[in-house]
């Protein structure tokens, strides 16, 4: 399964999915817990950097990607699939 995920509400996730034609859905983290538990670093101001992390069905981190381009990473992660 590939799944994106963001802090971002469910809305603004869905417009991000739409603008940049992803063909997977995108989490809602609002919580960070899903962030936090797989060592996404959190600002002081609440948010998130803008980073990938591809997780393998045993739940263990496969790749990590430190800087993402939202138009590029897709096909990224793909061609690792």
């Amino acid at each position: 399964m590939i799944l994106g995920c963001s802090i971002d509400k469910p809305a603004a996730n869905k417009a991000f999915k739409e603008k940049f034609d992803f063909a997977f859905d995108l989490l809602s983290d609002e919580t960070t817990e899903m962030s936090k538990a797989y060592g996404v670093p959190i600002r002081d101001n609440g948010m998130t950097t803008r980073v990938s992390v591809l997780i393998g069905p045993d739940g263990k981190i496969v790749k990590w990607f430190a800087e993402v381009s939202p138009a590029d990473h897709p096909d990224e992660v793909l061609a690792l699939l």
